[in-house]
């Protein structure tokens, strides 16, 4: 999986195109992730207790990682991401400014 959490991401499909937001948390096993403010949906509750009521509430499920697309800290664009490795390590690296992530 490319994208890490915090990762700043811009959706390029389905009814949230063009939102952006943070990576929250990622479903290498699903290949998912979860964004905050992205891929919102209500849910209705019904009323469990004397002091509970019913209400409505808005859970964020997560969306697949092809429907979304990595943000460059630098330039700003949405951009695929590449690897580097520089002593022993894998680095990943904007494809289009060559800059580091």
């Amino acid at each position: 999986m490319k994208l890490k959490r915090g990762d700043e991401v811009k959706v390029v499909k389905g009814k949230d195109k063009g939102k952006t937001g943070k990576v929250e948390q990622v479903f290498p096993k699903f290949n998912k992730v979860l964004i905050n403010g992205v891929n919102e949906f209500k849910r209705h509750l019904k009323k469990r207790t004397e002091e509970q009521a019913s209400q409505i509430v808005t859970l964020t499920k997560p969306m697949p990682v092809a429907n979304v697309s990595l943000v460059c800290p630098k330039c700003h664009l949405t951009t695929r991401v590449s690897y580097k490795s520089e002593k022993n390590k894998k680095v990943r690296i904007c494809s289009k400014c060559k800059a580091e992530i």
